[in-house]
């Protein structure tokens, strides 16, 4: 088995070095590949802020790659729920931290775009947003 980095995955779809991207697919056809979670955050970030594709094209990216036969993903199912959540709107990386939590009773954050994504996907486990304790004042001396 085959473990692939990221660089391998972005040659690939963008075909940004025809070289580089000839070689990879060459090589992702040859046998038992292995995906890490981390490969496929990282693979999100890059094509979204580095070569700026839109969501619909990830989403289409990521469907064609988990759809190999000869891919072996860590954690399919929660992979395939990060992809899902990601196309209904949410961040990809907050997806993924959810998706990885099934066992939990809830996943809490101060993060406002994560609670209220999570809230309209009906994500479990579900998201519960934390508010800070009011600040304490201090009499002032004077």
């Amino acid at each position: 088995m085959i473990a692939l980095d990221t660089n391998v995955l972005v040659r690939v779809i963008t075909r940004d070095d025809p070289k580089q991207a000839e070689v990879a697919a060459a090589m992702m056809h040859g046998g038992d590949l292995w995906l890490p979670k981390t490969v496929l955050l990282e693979l999100v970030w890059v094509l979204a802020y580095t070569y700026q594709l839109e969501r619909p094209r990830i989403v289409l990216a990521l469907s064609k790659l988990l759809g190999l036969p000869h891919l072996r993903v860590e954690d399919a199912l929660g992979v395939a729920q990060t992809v899902r959540w990601y196309e209904q709107g949410m961040d990809f990386a907050d997806a993924l931290h959810l998706a990885s939590s099934p066992g939990a009773a809830e996943l809490v954050t101060f993060d406002r775009k994560l609670a209220a994504g999570a809230r309209a996907a009906h994500a479990v486990p579900p998201v519960r947003l934390l508010a800070p304790a009011p600040r304490r004042t201090e009499p002032t001396t004077g």
